[in-house]
C-alpha cells in the first residue's frame, strides 16, 4: 500500500471541492465555442500568458506537439532545445515523427543554456547543406534537472538571440506557475517575447485533464487544425475545464506549500551519507539526487510504502504535490534513510 506518492507531481487527485465545480459546470460543444467554461478557460489563460488567445487541449504534450508543428516548416528545420528537456526525454522523438524537425541538443547547467551557447549552435545564414535553425524551445521550470527556474535576464538574453535571428520561440510552461510563485515574476514576464506557451493543470495545480496553449489568434487558429488531425475535439469539455478553472483560483498560491516541502525532504535526504544532493538547487518542488543504486533504492522504497522516480542508474527524483503533506516528506526521508542504511 503506498503511503507517500513522489513519483509526480502528476499524481495528484481532484479535491472534491474541485470535484463540486467540475459537477456544476456549464457545457456545450467546446469544437463550435459552445461551450462557455471551456471558452472562460481559453480567455483567462491567454490573458495570464500575454497572449490573444489560447486552445484547451487534453495534454501539455499535445501542446508540445501542436506548437512544433506550428512553427516547423518542411525541408530541414531545427528546433534548439535543452538535451534534458521534455520533447526529447519524454515525447517519443515528436518533433521528428510529426514536424520533420531536426533536434539540435544544447547543454546548460540545471537544463538551462545561455545565449552563448545558442548562438554558438545556430546554423549559418544561407547554408544549404546543414539543418536551418527555426525554433528556440524553452522549459520552465525545468524538469528532470531538478525544477530550476531560469534566471530573468538570462532568460531575456536568450530571447533576444533567438529574435535577432527571426526565429521563432516557444515556452514550456508545465510547471511554469511553480516558477512564477517562487520568484514573484508574473506568468507575462516569463513569456514576453515568446511566440507560444503553455501551462498544465494536471501536474501541481492538480487538475485531472487538460492544458492550454497560447499564442495568436492566428496561430491558435491553425492550432485547432492540428488539434483536430490528433482526434483532440472533446466536446462537452467544460466539466474538465471547470477543474482547471478551479485551480486557477485555487491552488496557485498553495504551490508555495509544495516547494517549501520539497525543501524539507531536500534538507533531510542531504543528511543520509550515500545521498548525493545539493541543497542549494532545489527551487520548487522537484528533487534529484544521486545514490548508488537508483533502481534497487526505488523498488525496495516502494516495499516500505514511498514511491520514488528512477532516472538512470544512480539519479532519483521526488516530487512534492497537493496530495504530499510535511508529515508524508518526514516519513518519505525516514524510510529513505533506513532503505540505504
Amino acid at each position: 500500500m503506498t503511503q507517500v506518492n513522489l513519483f509526480s507531481d502528476t499524481q495528484t487527485r481532484p479535491t472534491a471541492a474541485m470535484r463540486e465545480a467540475m459537477a456544476r459546470a456549464e457545457v456545450g460543444d467546446e469544437q463550435r465555442f459552445e461551450d462557455p467554461t471551456v471558452n472562460a478557460l481559453c480567455e483567462r489563460v491567454a490573458k495570464l500568458l500575454g497572449f490573444e488567445a489560447a486552445v484547451f487541449l487534453p495534454t501539455g504534450t499535445m501542446c508540445n506537439v501542436i506548437a512544433f508543428r506550428l512553427h516547423l516548416r518542411p525541408g530541414g528545420d531545427a528546433v534548439l532545445l535543452h538535451r534534458e528537456s521534455h520533447p526529447v526525454r519524454f515525447e517519443a522523438a515528436q518533433p521528428a515523427v510529426f514536424s520533420g524537425a531536426h533536434s539540435e541538443l544544447l547543454d546548460g547547467p540545471g537544463g538551462m543554456f545561455d545565449a552563448a551557447t545558442l548562438s554558438g549552435a545556430l546554423s549559418r545564414p544561407g547554408d544549404r547543406y546543414g539543418p536551418r535553425s527555426r525554433l528556440v524551445a524553452v522549459e520552465q521550470t525545468t524538469n528532470i534537472p531538478g525544477g530550476r527556474i531560469w534566471p530573468l535576464q538570462q532568460l531575456r538574453d536568450v530571447v533576444a538571440v533567438a529574435q535577432d535571428r527571426e526565429l521563432r520561440l516557444h515556452l514550456d510552461g508545465a510547471r511554469l506557475l511553480n516558477a512564477v510563485v517562487a520568484s514573484g515574476v508574473p506568468a507575462g514576464e516569463w513569456t514576453r517575447g515568446f511566440d507560444t506557451a503553455w501551462i498544465d493543470f494536471t501536474k501541481g495545480l492538480g487538475a485531472p485533464v487538460g492544458a492550454c496553449l497560447a499564442g495568436s489568434r492566428t496561430l491558435i487558429d491553425e492550432a485547432w487544425r492540428y488539434k483536430q488531425m490528433l482526434g483532440g475535439a472533446m466536446r462537452q469539455a467544460g466539466i474538465v475545464a471547470a477543474g482547471a478553472l478551479y485551480a486557477l483560483d485555487c491552488h496557485v498560491d498553495r504551490l508555495a506549500e509544495d516547494h517549501a516541502n520539497a525543501r524539507l525532504l531536500a534538507q533531510a535526504l542531504a543528511e543520509i551519507p550515500s545521498v548525493g544532493l545539493d541543497v542549494g538547487t532545489v527551487e520548487t518542488n522537484i528533487v534529484v539526487f544521486s545514490v548508488p543504486d537508483a533502481f534497487g533504492f526505488c523498488e525496495t522504497l516502494a516495499e516500505h510504502g514511498v514511491v520514488m522516480n528512477p532516472l538512470g542508474p544512480d539519479r532519483v527524483r521526488a516530487v512534492t504535490h497537493l496530495d504530499v503533506s510535511e508529515d508524508d516528506v518526514r516519513l518519505a526521508a525516514e524510510v529513505a534513510a533506513t532503505v540505504l542504511a
